[in-house]
């Protein structure tokens, strides 16, 4: 298992490349990269996200360990970045190998959705009018409840 944080720009197609050839007795390997959107009619300047160091890491971990435990996985990576981050740019990578591709898929959705609601991550939204902390959505507490 896998876990950076870190404020530098990631290459996805370098890292998914890299996690499959790394991915020893699997079957299948699934990964994901969510991007910064800007907000609906624009106006992002900015995306800043604040951590703990240390604790994030552990968080992260802990949740990469629930996700092999439940599923048959070979490997999964976790890859999330903190500090600013402009509209397009990538902000996070979740990859997992399994076997069969029903593990790796379960496991990368389970922890792109803990990710998104759980994962100690602080984020502000900075606009020329201003800057707003982001709450995690309706939408994304629910989509925990199926886990």
């Amino acid at each position: 298992m896998r876990i950076r944080v870190q404020p530098e720009p990631f290459d996805y197609g370098a890292e998914a490349g890299a996690f499959a050839h790394g991915a020893q007795g699997a079957g299948a390997v699934v990964s994901f990269a969510g991007i910064v959107r800007d907000r609906p009619g624009g106006g992002l300047m900015r995306l800043e996200i604040e951590h703990y160091p240390g604790m994030t890491e552990k968080a992260l971990a802990a949740m990469a360990d629930t996700a092999r435990d439940r599923w048959n996985l070979t490997d999964a990576m976790i890859l999330h970045r903190h500090g600013a981050m402009a509209p397009g740019e990538a902000i996070m990578m979740v990859a997992t190998a399994a076997p069969h591709r029903a593990d790796a898929f379960a496991a990368a959705e389970f922890l792109m959705d803990y990710l998104k609601s759980c994962a100690p991550f602080w984020k502000k939204e900075i606009t020329a009018e201003g800057a707003d902390w982001v709450a995690a959505t309706e939408a994304d507490e629910d989509a925990l409840s199926r886990w």
